[in-house]
């Protein structure tokens, strides 16, 4: 009996289960053959209740949100007298987003125009590029990002429905990557720009222009928030898993309402292709650029002056500080609106109207999205005191960086050397009148690790100024028997100052 049953070549224990449930199926068929009709019965009862598992089981789809939103994208082509190859330190990339195009790859910012180089000179064939976009309202007014029509001398779009037609360029904004165009014309299909944030794990839809196949849709879901990838003070990325490649910059990304919570502008892509990890500038970013650039033509933010930096374990141990929280201020900018309230190196800025701030990146945010002449009050620890300042916001020039460099700092062992090598900075040719100079750093030492380079100038040490190498080694002398594990340096690099926590060991 068990030879004419699938598998009867098996052995062992299967053999002996395929001919225990030979048995079973002889006695189930004797018993239908009693009782036919319940037999009959049963079949129809688990055939209907196989189908109702079918439908449960099978997915809603997004076809309904994707027939709803997809006629607002828009495929945006450029056209730009030629040049060079990009490349990642040509101008062409969004101020800020050359390291992260250096830690990427080309891919990362994927939608800049390029072309061959042609006969001698800066001048080349005409160059043509791709990335997406949408309408935001039915006059023709649309978003993309500013890499993707920066310097074009010619702007098209092509609809959903095939239909081609001119843009202009309105404004744009390389701090945060976003550009607003015009298209004129007719009544277009617009999307809506969200009101509230994604939260972690929602369903989201990529539609763009990837590598010139335009209406491509993809979906995945929120993978993060918050995210800062180094492209400058104010990244405050969506990270999504959608697929993103070439050509989607620009392109919205909707949630399940069909509401634009974010424009695609980057990917992490080490093969040059998408990895399931994109960044989307978040839609209350692109809301309040956007309505600048209509209105204005340009965004105005709001400016204190400081260079600041965040407050790492060793400044924080330094300072005496019980956290991490708030901006330390690296130095104040000369008649700044911070200078003038009497905010000074070495003050930990903790609060925005009464709002706190957890690292320098939020306090730059939240400073540049207020507008210049708002009156704010700042909390600020000053040599272990809280105090409450009050300021009236100046407006950002367009070319200061509102935040200071990074740095991050990685620990050492206590009593480790410095690795440096000082000189008084009146005794360098060069060199300003105040301070030590460095002239050599040690490589793989604390204070390489630190970031110190040769010509950095160290200006004070625990809060003293220091203009000779002895002022440093009593300084660090000082904290050792203070039992202090590192000290705090402020130190200036070309024309920032930052703050450096080293270990109190021999200078």
């Amino acid at each position: 009996m068990t030879s004419n049953l699938p598998g009867s070549k098996a052995s062992g224990l299967s053999a002996r289960r395929f001919a225990l449930l030979g048995t079973t199926i002889l006695s189930l068929g004797i018993a239908g053959v009693l009782v036919a009709p319940d037999a009959v019965r049963h079949t129809a009862q688990a055939q209907n209740v196989t189908q109702q598992a079918q439908t449960v089981a099978r997915p809603v789809g997004f076809a309904d949100i994707v027939e709803k939103v997809k006629p607002a994208v828009i495929s945006v082509r450029v056209k730009m007298n030629g040049g060079p190859q990009l490349s990642s330190d040509d101008g062409q990339l969004p101020r800020g987003f050359e390291r992260f195009f250096r830690r990427f790859g080309p891919d990362a910012m994927p939608d800049m125009p390029q072309g061959p180089q042609q006969g001698p000179g800066p001048r080349g064939p005409r160059r043509a590029g791709q990335g997406s976009g949408f309408f935001i309202s039915a006059d023709g007014y649309a978003v993309t990002n500013n890499h993707v029509v920066d310097k074009a001398d010619e702007v098209e779009v092509m609809t959903d429905d095939g239909k081609t037609y001119s843009a202009k360029v309105i404004g744009t904004d390389p701090r945060t990557d976003l550009a607003l165009i015009k298209v004129d014309g007719g009544s277009f299909p617009f999307a809506k720009i969200a009101d509230k944030a994604p939260r972690i794990g929602d369903w989201v839809l990529a539609v763009g222009n990837p590598f010139g196949l335009g209406g491509t849709v993809t979906a995945g879901i929120v993978s993060a928030r918050g995210r800062d990838i180094g492209a400058g003070p104010y990244d405050d990325f969506l990270q999504i898993d959608a697929p993103v490649n070439k050509g989607n910059s620009g392109g919205p990304t909707f949630d399940i309402d069909g509401n634009v919570v974010g424009v695609n502008t980057a990917i992490f892509s080490p093969s040059g292709g998408s990895v399931g990890i994109a960044f989307a500038i978040p839609a209350s970013t692109v809301d309040s650029v956007v309505s600048q650039l209509k209105d204005k033509g340009t965004v105005m933010r709001g400016w204190i002056g400081v260079q600041i930096q965040p407050v790492s374990k060793d400044i924080a141990d330094s300072l005496g500080l019980k956290s991490t929280d708030g901006a330390l201020v690296a130095e104040p900018q000369a008649g700044s609106p911070a200078e003038k309230a009497g905010i000074k190196a070495g003050d930990v800025i903790t609060s925005v109207n009464g709002e706190k701030i957890q690292n320098a990146r939020e306090l730059a945010r939240r400073i540049g999205s207020m507008a210049p002449g708002t009156s704010v009050k700042l909390a600020v620890l000053q040599k272990g005191s809280e105090k409450t300042l009050t300021l009236t916001l100046g407006e950002l020039p367009r070319d200061v960086r509102a935040g200071a460099p990074d740095t991050r700092e990685s620990p050492a062992s206590d009593g480790a050397r410095l690795g440096l090598q000082l000189a008084p900075a009146s005794s360098v040719a060069g060199a300003s009148a105040d301070g030590v100079v460095v002239t050599n750093v040690e490589p793989g030492g604390p204070a390489a690790e630190r970031g110190f380079k040769a010509g950095d100038v160290i200006l004070e040490v625990g809060g003293k100024a220091v203009s000779k190498p002895e002022d440093v080694r009593k300084a660090l002398t000082d904290a050792q028997k203070d039992g202090k594990r590192t000290v705090l340096m402020r130190v200036k690099s070309g024309e920032s100052s930052r703050f450096v926590a080293l270990p109190a060991g021999r200078g």
